[in-house]
């Protein structure tokens, strides 16, 4: 992957150059203007009077298909936010995602407000969605809070995702990578199109994007000043990790004896499994362990425990040196250098809270930069709560006031202690506080 270093310092090189050039000629407030952005080998540069969901989703400047069901219906909806949309690619061999009309990977967007407050938000997309997966849950927040927003499919995209590269590993070793790329790109692009760098540039993001966060503000802390991380996944070389819970879980359910799981969240097992479970072991495995299955794809779906190479059976403990070296080409350390913020549900079923967020803040080194807030009855998948209003909490809005906590932080006010947040009563799908 030598085109990541090469990529890296003709980024880096190119934001030290906009930072020697900034300050003459900013975009005037009420004025639209051509963005470049560096490195990137496609771009289409629009100016919209709204650059919101509500704006793009009658424009066309998103993909609603790409953030569905991940927010509640209820989630607020900002006013609109005027200002300058650029989307685009960087270059890639890679052909899974269709946006814009492009059979393209490394897809990008960036959203420049009118109105800014010299910020940058940063987002790699959860799952294996597209560019536009955070819309609704990050960019039009902070859009509407003034900041700049840059978002990318993480260089490739879909349920066979683990078909990009040539080693174990590689597909999600360049989802880490194109969140850098883009960070420094968006860096450049900010400042030449507002005549300053970035005063302050956060990343965020939910899932996968969580665990991007994580990994950035880990190896890439020069890059940002901090983070927010709604239910990251966790993974380690030794476990816990998707492919340490998900198998025994598999199991479990075809004997009626799931465990590993918040018990609560027990009337989300039958869903999770018939959506998540089975896929997510099967792919991921597929991405890192493809000798599990031999000439096979993803194994075989729902198979029976006891049939050859079934996944649920597979045992990530006993599997060869070479298994554990591709996951430790992504694993976490917690050695975190700029603050973060994390959440995440007691009810989630598919990454179990003890499993994960509760180990993930047992590894921080650096205390003082982290607080972790668990929010009761929240679950992995946020558009949930309108099916079971009565038994969960949406995770969304706590995540909202945490990018706002994370600005007060970074201006000096330091945000409540870590802490359970109770579900509470009323319309959970608007405001949370976090103290």
């Amino acid at each position: 992957m030598e085109w990541r270093w090469a990529v890296f310092v003709r980024l880096t090189a190119a934001v030290a150059l906009v930072a020697g050039l900034v300050g003459g000629s900013p975009a005037a407030a009420g004025t639209c203007s051509q963005v470049r952005v560096p490195g990137a080998a496609e771009q289409r540069s629009a100016c919209l009077s709204d650059l919101t969901t509500t704006g793009t989703s009658a424009s066309g400047h998103t993909v609603p298909a790409d953030w569905a069901g991940l927010t509640p219906a209820g989630l607020p909806v900002p006013g609109a936010v005027p200002g300058v949309q650029v989307d685009g690619y960087f270059p890639d061999s890679s052909t899974t995602n269709t946006n814009n009309g492009w059979a393209h990977d490394s897809q990008f967007v960036l959203r420049l407000p009118e109105r800014w407050n010299g910020g940058l938000v940063v987002s790699g997309s959860p799952g294996t969605r597209r560019q536009y997966a955070n819309d609704r849950a990050i960019s039009d927040h902070a859009l509407a809070a003034g900041y700049a927003f840059a978002a990318t499919d993480k260089g490739n995209t879909g349920l066979a995702f683990y078909t990009d590269g040539t080693r174990p590993g590689d597909a999600l070793v360049e989802w880490n990578d194109r969140v850098t790329q883009l960070t420094v790109a968006a860096k450049a692009a900010v400042a030449h199109h507002y005549g300053t760098l970035p005063r302050r540039t956060l990343a965020a993001g939910l899932s996968n994007g969580g665990y991007l966060v994580r990994w950035q503000l880990e190896n890439r802390p020069w890059l940002y000043d901090g983070g927010v991380d709604w239910e990251g996944t966790l993974w380690t070389t030794r476990g816990p990790n998707l492919l340490t819970f998900l198998p025994p879980a598999l199991r479990g359910y075809q004997s009626g004896t799931v465990t590993g799981f918040p018990e609560g969240s027990r009337f989300l097992w039958d869903y999770h499994h018939k959506v998540y479970w089975d896929l997510t072991q099967r792919i991921y495995r597929e991405e890192l362990d493809p000798t599990w299955d031999g000439p096979l794809h993803a194994g075989v779906p729902f198979c029976t425990s006891g049939t050859p190479t079934c996944d649920a059976d597979y045992d990530y403990a006993s599997r060869p040196r070479a298994v554990h070296a591709a996951v430790s080409r992504i694993a976490l350390t917690g050695r975190i250098g700029k603050p973060l913020i994390t959440l995440h549900g007691t009810l989630d079923a598919l990454l179990p809270i003890d499993q994960d967020s509760d180990t993930y803040a047992a590894m921080v080194k650096r205390k003082p930069l982290h607080r972790y807030y668990r929010v009761e009855a929240g679950t992995h998948v946020d558009a949930l709560y309108d099916t079971y209003p009565d038994k969960l909490r949406p995770i969304a809005p706590c995540f909202l006031n945490a990018l706002d906590t994370m600005g007060a932080w970074l201006d000096g006010v330091q945000p409540p202690p870590s802490r359970t947040i109770p579900r509470g009563t009323g319309d959970l799908a608007t405001t949370c506080s976090l103290g």
